[in-house]
Protein backbone atom coordinates (compact mmCIF):
# COMPACT_ATOMS: atom_id res chain seq x y z
CA UNK A 1 0.00 0.00 0.00
CA UNK A 2 1.16 3.17 -1.07
CA UNK A 3 1.27 6.28 1.21
CA UNK A 4 -0.38 8.04 -1.28
CA UNK A 5 -3.56 6.22 -1.16
CA UNK A 6 -3.37 5.66 2.80
CA UNK A 7 -3.34 9.49 3.16
CA UNK A 8 -6.18 9.87 0.88
CA UNK A 9 -8.04 7.36 3.02
CA UNK A 10 -6.73 9.01 6.18
CA UNK A 11 -8.25 12.44 4.68
CA UNK A 12 -11.44 10.27 3.71
CA UNK A 13 -11.94 8.71 6.97
CA UNK A 14 -11.24 12.12 8.82
CA UNK A 15 -14.09 14.50 7.08
CA UNK A 16 -16.43 11.57 7.45
CA UNK A 17 -15.68 11.66 11.08
CA UNK A 18 -15.72 15.06 11.34
CA UNK A 19 -18.84 15.78 9.07
CA UNK A 20 -20.60 12.73 11.79
CA UNK A 21 -19.66 14.45 14.78
CA UNK A 22 -21.13 17.85 13.82
CA UNK A 23 -24.33 15.57 13.09
CA UNK A 24 -24.24 14.31 16.49
CA UNK A 25 -24.17 17.46 17.76
CA UNK A 26 -26.61 18.70 16.23
CA UNK A 27 -28.98 15.59 17.23
CA UNK A 28 -27.87 16.44 20.61
CA UNK A 29 -28.62 19.79 21.55
CA UNK A 30 -31.91 20.18 18.75
CA UNK A 31 -34.30 17.68 20.61
CA UNK A 32 -33.35 18.72 23.63
CA UNK A 33 -34.13 22.31 22.67
CA UNK A 34 -37.80 21.14 21.63
CA UNK A 35 -38.84 18.99 24.00
CA UNK A 36 -38.01 21.54 26.58
CA UNK A 37 -39.43 24.45 24.74
CA UNK A 38 -42.51 22.53 24.15
CA UNK A 39 -42.92 19.95 26.65
CA UNK A 40 -44.28 17.50 23.89
CA UNK A 41 -43.17 14.24 22.31
CA UNK A 42 -46.12 15.18 19.65
CA UNK A 43 -43.34 17.76 18.25
CA UNK A 44 -40.28 15.41 18.61
CA UNK A 45 -42.32 13.14 16.05
CA UNK A 46 -43.64 15.37 14.08
CA UNK A 47 -39.92 17.67 13.72
CA UNK A 48 -38.15 14.30 12.61
CA UNK A 49 -40.95 13.89 10.14
CA UNK A 50 -40.31 16.91 8.64
CA UNK A 51 -36.82 16.89 8.61
CA UNK A 52 -36.43 14.03 7.17
CA UNK A 53 -39.55 14.57 4.23
CA UNK A 54 -37.54 17.06 2.16
CA UNK A 55 -34.00 14.99 2.22
CA UNK A 56 -36.01 12.07 0.59
CA UNK A 57 -36.81 13.99 -2.24
CA UNK A 58 -33.05 15.23 -2.73
CA UNK A 59 -31.74 11.80 -2.66
CA UNK A 60 -32.36 10.64 -6.63
CA UNK A 61 -31.26 14.06 -7.58
CA UNK A 62 -27.85 13.77 -5.38
CA UNK A 63 -27.34 10.60 -6.63
CA UNK A 64 -27.05 12.01 -10.26
CA UNK A 65 -24.63 14.89 -9.13
CA UNK A 66 -22.53 12.23 -7.24
CA UNK A 67 -21.95 10.58 -10.20
CA UNK A 68 -21.46 13.51 -12.58
CA UNK A 69 -19.13 15.39 -9.96
CA UNK A 70 -17.03 11.84 -8.34
CA UNK A 71 -17.78 12.83 -4.85
CA UNK A 72 -15.62 14.60 -3.25
CA UNK A 73 -15.83 18.19 -4.56
CA UNK A 74 -19.90 17.51 -3.62
CA UNK A 75 -18.67 16.66 -0.60
CA UNK A 76 -16.68 19.91 0.16
CA UNK A 77 -19.40 22.64 -1.01
CA UNK A 78 -22.87 20.77 0.27
CA UNK A 79 -20.93 20.22 3.88
CA UNK A 80 -19.61 24.28 3.84
CA UNK A 81 -23.49 24.97 3.06
CA UNK A 82 -24.38 22.75 6.18
CA UNK A 83 -22.06 25.06 8.48
CA UNK A 84 -23.44 28.37 7.10
CA UNK A 85 -27.12 26.80 7.27
CA UNK A 86 -26.39 26.27 11.17
CA UNK A 87 -24.50 30.03 11.41
CA UNK A 88 -27.77 31.77 10.02
CA UNK A 89 -29.93 29.32 12.93
CA UNK A 90 -27.72 30.25 16.06
CA UNK A 91 -28.04 34.13 14.55
CA UNK A 92 -31.90 33.57 14.25
CA UNK A 93 -32.08 32.28 17.83
CA UNK A 94 -30.18 35.03 19.58
CA UNK A 95 -31.36 37.43 17.98
CA UNK A 96 -35.18 35.69 18.43
CA UNK A 97 -35.79 33.83 21.07
CA UNK A 98 -39.76 33.15 20.25
CA UNK A 99 -38.53 31.95 17.09
CA UNK A 100 -37.01 28.76 18.82
CA UNK A 101 -39.04 25.76 17.56
CA UNK A 102 -40.21 27.12 14.07
CA UNK A 103 -35.82 27.92 13.41
CA UNK A 104 -35.36 24.63 14.42
CA UNK A 105 -37.92 22.52 12.78
CA UNK A 106 -37.02 24.79 9.52
CA UNK A 107 -33.06 24.09 9.57
CA UNK A 108 -33.65 20.66 10.23
CA UNK A 109 -35.75 20.22 7.25
CA UNK A 110 -32.89 22.63 5.46
CA UNK A 111 -30.14 20.36 6.70
CA UNK A 112 -31.72 16.87 5.60
CA UNK A 113 -31.79 18.05 2.33
CA UNK A 114 -27.95 18.98 2.45
CA UNK A 115 -27.20 14.91 3.86
CA UNK A 116 -28.59 13.72 0.90
CA UNK A 117 -25.42 14.81 -1.83
CA UNK A 118 -23.38 14.11 1.59
CA UNK A 119 -24.10 10.40 2.01
CA UNK A 120 -23.87 10.37 -1.78
CA UNK A 121 -20.76 11.17 -1.85
CA UNK A 122 -19.48 9.31 0.72
CA UNK A 123 -20.45 6.57 -1.51
CA UNK A 124 -19.22 7.18 -4.69
CA UNK A 125 -15.62 7.76 -2.93
CA UNK A 126 -15.39 4.30 -1.61
CA UNK A 127 -15.19 2.22 -4.43
CA UNK A 128 -12.34 4.85 -5.85
CA UNK A 129 -10.19 4.34 -2.93
CA UNK A 130 -10.86 0.83 -2.25
CA UNK A 131 -11.64 -2.19 -4.01
CA UNK A 132 -11.33 -6.06 -3.64
CA UNK A 133 -10.94 -7.45 0.41
CA UNK A 134 -10.30 -3.69 1.17
CA UNK A 135 -13.82 -2.85 0.39
CA UNK A 136 -15.53 -4.44 3.61
CA UNK A 137 -12.46 -2.99 5.55
CA UNK A 138 -13.40 0.46 4.38
CA UNK A 139 -17.18 0.38 4.41
CA UNK A 140 -16.69 -0.76 7.91
CA UNK A 141 -14.33 2.01 8.56
CA UNK A 142 -16.90 4.02 7.69
CA UNK A 143 -19.65 2.28 9.28
CA UNK A 144 -17.67 2.87 12.70
CA UNK A 145 -16.82 6.31 12.07
CA UNK A 146 -20.33 6.84 13.12
CA UNK A 147 -19.81 5.36 16.15
CA UNK A 148 -17.15 6.68 16.86
CA UNK A 149 -18.54 10.04 16.17
CA UNK A 150 -21.32 8.79 18.71
CA UNK A 151 -18.90 9.01 21.21
CA UNK A 152 -17.29 12.30 20.39
CA UNK A 153 -19.92 14.24 19.30
CA UNK A 154 -21.96 13.64 22.35
CA UNK A 155 -19.05 14.46 24.56
CA UNK A 156 -18.43 17.61 22.99
CA UNK A 157 -21.76 18.43 22.78
CA UNK A 158 -21.91 17.97 26.64
CA UNK A 159 -18.53 19.50 27.59
CA UNK A 160 -19.95 22.72 25.31
CA UNK A 161 -23.11 23.04 27.05
CA UNK A 162 -21.81 22.95 30.48
CA UNK A 163 -19.46 26.03 29.48
CA UNK A 164 -21.42 27.93 26.77
CA UNK A 165 -25.63 26.42 26.21
CA UNK A 166 -27.05 24.57 24.31
CA UNK A 167 -27.54 27.27 21.20
CA UNK A 168 -23.95 27.73 20.92
CA UNK A 169 -23.82 24.02 20.30
CA UNK A 170 -25.00 24.58 16.93
CA UNK A 171 -22.33 27.32 16.03
CA UNK A 172 -19.67 24.11 17.17
CA UNK A 173 -21.20 21.92 14.61
CA UNK A 174 -21.13 24.86 12.05
CA UNK A 175 -17.19 25.08 12.95
CA UNK A 176 -17.02 21.14 12.68
CA UNK A 177 -18.74 20.88 9.00
CA UNK A 178 -16.34 23.61 7.81
CA UNK A 179 -13.54 21.14 9.01
CA UNK A 180 -14.94 18.68 7.34
CA UNK A 181 -14.96 20.26 4.27
CA UNK A 182 -11.79 21.27 4.43
CA UNK A 183 -10.73 17.54 4.99
CA UNK A 184 -11.72 16.56 1.66
CA UNK A 185 -10.57 18.89 -0.78
CA UNK A 186 -7.32 17.42 -1.50
CA UNK A 187 -9.18 14.16 -2.69
CA UNK A 188 -9.13 13.03 -6.09
CA UNK A 189 -11.95 14.33 -7.92
CA UNK A 190 -13.90 12.82 -11.09
CA UNK A 191 -13.98 14.61 -14.36
CA UNK A 192 -17.16 16.57 -14.96
CA UNK A 193 -18.99 15.63 -18.28
CA UNK A 194 -18.60 17.33 -20.88
CA UNK A 195 -22.15 17.89 -22.79
CA UNK A 196 -24.52 19.76 -21.45
CA UNK A 197 -26.96 18.94 -18.40
CA UNK A 198 -30.46 19.63 -19.81
CA UNK A 199 -34.10 18.37 -18.16
CA UNK A 200 -34.58 15.40 -20.46
CA UNK A 201 -31.36 13.92 -19.87
CA UNK A 202 -32.02 14.35 -16.43
CA UNK A 203 -35.21 13.19 -16.00
CA UNK A 204 -33.70 10.17 -18.35
CA UNK A 205 -31.11 9.09 -15.61
CA UNK A 206 -33.43 9.39 -12.85
CA UNK A 207 -35.50 6.99 -14.68
CA UNK A 208 -32.68 4.53 -15.10
CA UNK A 209 -31.89 4.48 -11.92
CA UNK A 210 -34.70 3.00 -10.70
CA UNK A 211 -35.16 0.93 -13.41
CA UNK A 212 -31.54 -0.28 -12.86
CA UNK A 213 -32.83 -0.80 -9.00
CA UNK A 214 -35.85 -2.27 -9.57
CA UNK A 215 -34.28 -4.61 -12.06
CA UNK A 216 -31.21 -5.48 -9.45
CA UNK A 217 -33.79 -8.16 -7.34
CA UNK A 218 -30.85 -8.42 -4.29
CA UNK A 219 -30.75 -4.72 -4.10
CA UNK A 220 -34.70 -4.25 -4.18
CA UNK A 221 -34.97 -6.87 -1.72
CA UNK A 222 -32.14 -5.25 0.43
CA UNK A 223 -33.78 -2.13 0.30
CA UNK A 224 -36.96 -3.54 1.65
CA UNK A 225 -35.59 -5.46 4.56
CA UNK A 226 -33.54 -1.68 5.22
CA UNK A 227 -36.86 -0.03 5.26
CA UNK A 228 -38.26 -1.90 7.88
CA UNK A 229 -35.37 -1.89 10.21
CA UNK A 230 -35.32 1.98 9.69
CA UNK A 231 -38.75 2.20 10.69
CA UNK A 232 -38.19 0.56 13.97
CA UNK A 233 -34.41 2.20 15.01
CA UNK A 234 -35.98 5.43 13.48
CA UNK A 235 -38.82 5.17 15.87
CA UNK A 236 -36.42 4.61 18.55
CA UNK A 237 -34.08 7.63 17.92
CA UNK A 238 -36.97 9.59 16.98
CA UNK A 239 -38.45 9.73 20.63
CA UNK A 240 -34.74 8.99 22.88
CA UNK A 241 -34.97 12.55 24.29
CA UNK A 242 -38.42 11.65 25.83
CA UNK A 243 -37.88 8.55 26.53
CA UNK A 244 -34.86 9.40 28.60
CA UNK A 245 -36.02 12.50 29.83
CA UNK A 246 -39.79 11.43 30.36
CA UNK A 247 -40.48 8.14 31.08
CA UNK A 248 -37.00 6.98 32.65
CA UNK A 249 -36.70 11.08 34.39
CA UNK A 250 -33.21 10.57 33.32
CA UNK A 251 -31.46 13.96 34.01
CA UNK A 252 -29.84 15.75 30.26
CA UNK A 253 -26.21 14.73 30.84
CA UNK A 254 -27.79 11.17 30.75
CA UNK A 255 -28.72 11.72 27.50
CA UNK A 256 -25.48 12.33 26.41
CA UNK A 257 -24.07 10.08 28.21
CA UNK A 258 -25.83 7.26 26.63
CA UNK A 259 -24.91 8.32 23.36
CA UNK A 260 -20.79 8.59 23.90
CA UNK A 261 -21.51 4.75 25.30
CA UNK A 262 -22.47 3.88 21.95
CA UNK A 263 -19.34 5.49 20.46
CA UNK A 264 -17.08 4.02 23.26
CA UNK A 265 -18.50 0.53 21.67
CA UNK A 266 -17.82 1.80 18.36
CA UNK A 267 -14.28 2.15 19.42
CA UNK A 268 -14.00 -1.26 20.26
CA UNK A 269 -15.55 -2.43 16.97
CA UNK A 270 -13.49 -0.72 14.98
CA UNK A 271 -10.53 -3.06 15.89
CA UNK A 272 -12.86 -6.01 16.36
CA UNK A 273 -15.19 -5.92 12.73
CA UNK A 274 -11.59 -6.12 10.80
CA UNK A 275 -10.30 -9.32 12.30
CA UNK A 276 -14.08 -10.67 12.32
CA UNK A 277 -13.84 -10.42 8.68
CA UNK A 278 -11.09 -12.01 8.52
CA UNK A 279 -11.97 -15.10 9.62
CA UNK A 280 -16.24 -15.13 8.80
CA UNK A 281 -18.14 -14.31 5.82
CA UNK A 282 -19.76 -10.67 5.78
CA UNK A 283 -23.12 -12.30 5.67
CA UNK A 284 -22.55 -13.93 8.92
CA UNK A 285 -21.47 -10.36 10.05
CA UNK A 286 -24.75 -9.70 8.99
CA UNK A 287 -27.28 -11.83 10.24
CA UNK A 288 -25.36 -11.45 13.49
CA UNK A 289 -26.06 -7.44 14.01
CA UNK A 290 -29.46 -7.99 12.78
CA UNK A 291 -30.24 -10.97 15.60
CA UNK A 292 -29.03 -8.52 18.27
CA UNK A 293 -30.92 -5.44 17.07
CA UNK A 294 -34.01 -7.45 16.53
CA UNK A 295 -33.63 -8.30 20.47
CA UNK A 296 -32.55 -5.07 22.01
CA UNK A 297 -35.80 -3.95 20.03
CA UNK A 298 -38.07 -6.23 21.67
CA UNK A 299 -36.52 -5.43 25.54
CA UNK A 300 -36.80 -2.08 25.32
CA UNK A 301 -40.47 -2.40 24.84
CA UNK A 302 -40.17 -3.57 28.14
CA UNK A 303 -37.60 -2.13 30.16
CA UNK A 304 -38.76 -0.97 33.11
CA UNK A 305 -35.51 1.03 33.99
CA UNK A 306 -32.90 4.31 32.19
CA UNK A 307 -30.34 1.56 32.99
CA UNK A 308 -31.89 -1.38 31.27
CA UNK A 309 -32.81 1.15 28.45
CA UNK A 310 -29.09 2.27 28.16
CA UNK A 311 -27.89 -0.80 27.22
CA UNK A 312 -30.27 -1.76 25.03
CA UNK A 313 -30.12 1.69 23.17
CA UNK A 314 -26.44 0.08 22.71
CA UNK A 315 -27.33 -3.10 22.01
CA UNK A 316 -29.55 -1.36 19.28
CA UNK A 317 -26.79 0.43 17.39
CA UNK A 318 -24.25 -1.54 17.85
CA UNK A 319 -26.40 -4.47 16.12
CA UNK A 320 -27.00 -2.23 13.13
CA UNK A 321 -23.49 -1.58 12.70
CA UNK A 322 -22.79 -5.25 12.80
CA UNK A 323 -25.84 -5.29 9.81
CA UNK A 324 -24.17 -2.23 7.91
CA UNK A 325 -20.72 -3.63 7.29
CA UNK A 326 -23.25 -6.30 5.14
CA UNK A 327 -25.55 -4.05 3.62
CA UNK A 328 -23.17 -1.31 2.49
CA UNK A 329 -20.65 -4.19 0.80
CA UNK A 330 -22.62 -6.35 -0.25
CA UNK A 331 -24.99 -3.69 -2.57
CA UNK A 332 -21.66 -1.81 -3.76
CA UNK A 333 -20.77 -5.31 -5.21
CA UNK A 334 -23.90 -5.98 -7.93
CA UNK A 335 -24.37 -2.03 -8.94
CA UNK A 336 -22.48 -1.03 -11.77
CA UNK A 337 -19.78 1.61 -10.92
CA UNK A 338 -20.59 4.17 -13.54
CA UNK A 339 -24.37 4.00 -11.95
CA UNK A 340 -23.75 3.46 -8.50
CA UNK A 341 -24.91 7.31 -7.85
CA UNK A 342 -27.98 6.96 -10.02
CA UNK A 343 -28.94 3.56 -8.04
CA UNK A 344 -28.47 5.12 -4.64
CA UNK A 345 -30.60 7.84 -4.90
CA UNK A 346 -33.50 5.50 -5.36
CA UNK A 347 -32.00 2.90 -3.06
CA UNK A 348 -31.73 5.76 -0.14
CA UNK A 349 -34.91 7.14 -0.89
CA UNK A 350 -36.90 3.22 -0.29
CA UNK A 351 -34.27 3.04 2.75
CA UNK A 352 -35.07 6.32 4.49
CA UNK A 353 -39.02 6.84 3.55
CA UNK A 354 -39.22 5.25 6.90
CA UNK A 355 -38.00 7.88 8.88
CA UNK A 356 -40.78 10.13 8.29
CA UNK A 357 -43.11 7.44 8.61
CA UNK A 358 -41.30 6.72 11.77
CA UNK A 359 -41.75 10.43 13.26
CA UNK A 360 -45.16 10.80 12.17
CA UNK A 361 -46.23 7.13 14.35
CA UNK A 362 -44.47 8.26 17.41
CA UNK A 363 -45.92 11.77 16.93
CA UNK A 364 -49.71 10.33 16.67
CA UNK A 365 -49.74 6.67 18.07
CA UNK A 366 -46.64 7.09 20.48
CA UNK A 367 -47.90 10.69 22.15
CA UNK A 368 -51.17 8.29 22.45
CA UNK A 369 -50.12 4.86 24.02
CA UNK A 370 -46.36 5.98 24.69
CA UNK A 371 -43.54 5.68 22.64
CA UNK A 372 -42.17 2.94 24.14
CA UNK A 373 -44.69 0.55 23.94
CA UNK A 374 -44.86 1.73 20.15
CA UNK A 375 -41.17 0.55 20.11
CA UNK A 376 -42.06 -2.98 21.57
CA UNK A 377 -45.12 -3.39 18.74
CA UNK A 378 -42.66 -2.39 15.62
CA UNK A 379 -39.88 -4.94 17.19
CA UNK A 380 -42.12 -7.85 16.79
CA UNK A 381 -43.46 -7.00 13.62
CA UNK A 382 -39.56 -6.51 12.32
CA UNK A 383 -38.71 -9.83 13.67
CA UNK A 384 -41.30 -11.40 11.79
CA UNK A 385 -40.71 -9.64 8.65
CA UNK A 386 -36.71 -10.39 8.61
CA UNK A 387 -36.91 -13.98 9.62
CA UNK A 388 -38.65 -14.52 6.45
CA UNK A 389 -36.72 -11.62 4.02
CA UNK A 390 -33.09 -11.70 5.19
CA UNK A 391 -32.52 -15.62 4.10
CA UNK A 392 -33.86 -14.38 1.01
CA UNK A 393 -31.76 -11.72 0.62
CA UNK A 394 -28.40 -13.49 1.74
CA UNK A 395 -29.44 -16.12 -1.26
CA UNK A 396 -30.32 -13.19 -3.87
CA UNK A 397 -26.56 -12.23 -3.77
CA UNK A 398 -24.61 -15.04 -3.36
CA UNK A 399 -26.51 -16.53 -6.67
CA UNK A 400 -25.83 -13.06 -8.16
CA UNK A 401 -22.75 -13.07 -7.47
CA UNK A 402 -22.04 -16.40 -8.44
CA UNK A 403 -23.57 -15.65 -11.79
CA UNK A 404 -21.20 -12.46 -12.45
CA UNK A 405 -18.12 -14.84 -11.49
CA UNK A 406 -19.05 -16.83 -14.38
CA UNK A 407 -19.17 -14.39 -16.93
CA UNK A 408 -16.30 -14.69 -19.27
CA UNK A 409 -14.16 -11.64 -19.27
CA UNK A 410 -15.10 -8.52 -20.70
CA UNK A 411 -18.71 -9.33 -21.00
CA UNK A 412 -20.93 -7.17 -18.49
CA UNK A 413 -24.29 -8.11 -16.92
Amino acid sequence: MTSQPRFGRGLFGTGVLLGLMAEQVVMFAVPLLLFQDTKQVSTLGFAFALEWLPGLIAYPFAGLIADRDGGARLFSVVTGARALALAVVVLVLLTRPGWTTPALMTSGAVLSVLVAPTRMSVEKMVPQLAAGEAMARTQALVQNMELLAMALGPALATLAAALIGKVWLLAVAASVFALAAACWLPLPRGERPTEPVTARATLRELGLGWKLMTGNRPVLLLGFLNFGINLVVASVLSANAALVTGVFAAPDWSFALLNTCVGVVGLVNLLVIPLVLKRFEVSLLGALGFAVLCAALLLIGVAGSFPVYAVLFIAVLTGTAYYNVFNRTQRVKVIPREHLGKVMGPFYLLNLLSYPIAGLLVGSVGATYGPQRLVGVLAVVLSVFGAVLLPLTMRSFRRTLTDRERLPVGVQS
